[in-house]
């Protein structure tokens, strides 16, 4: 149980760190989103977008320590289910066309239930994290590993998610 709890600690944070640093990379890009999504006007849509990204970096830094680790999944899953509300209200109102800012790069088919979804099973694990005991498992190579095979199958899924619908009949 100790590596299931270290590997999710370092996914999490890692997922927390890559959006913080996709952030603060693509400022104007995901001021525009955030904008969009929360239908707020772009002057306070870039201090929130960078808020977030704070938010964001705290929580990774704050999983990778015992101590703190609890309010690290509580800021996490916190702030995924805060975005996963965001994402289900967009496409609840129709805005499925619009960048989300979900992904590295824009994609044309929108807000598609894959980024709704992922948001919402981002903050079950944290919760999850949250729920598991307080001192976790120590941190090894293991876990290291496991953690970045998780980051890149949540890649993969990402990617594969955003692929094209073809019909089977030819």
């Amino acid at each position: 149980m100790a590596i299931i709890t270290s590997a999710l600690t370092l996914f999490l944070a890692a997922v927390l760190g890559v959006a913080a640093a996709h952030k603060l990379a693509e400022r104007g890009r995901l001021a525009q989103a955030t904008a969009g999504l929360l239908r707020i006007d772009a002057a306070i849509a870039m201090p929130l977008t960078m808020a977030a990204a704070t938010i964001e970096a705290a929580a990774a830094l704050a999983l990778l320590f015992p101590a703190s680790r609890p309010a690290g999944a509580l800021l996490a899953a916190l702030l995924w289910a805060g975005y996963g509300a965001a994402l289900f209200a967009a496409r609840r109102r129709g805005d499925t066309a619009m960048d989300c800012g979900c992904d590295f790069g824009a994609r044309p088919n929108g807000i598609g239930r894959f980024v709704v979804g992922r948001a919402f099973a981002l903050s079950a694990a944290a919760l999850a994290l949250l729920l598991s005991p307080a001192g976790g498992g120590a941190i090894d190579s293991q876990s290291i590993f496991a953690a970045l095979a998780f980051l890149a199958l949540l890649f993969a899924a990402g990617e594969i998610a955003h692929l094209p619908i073809r019909s089977a009949a030819r």
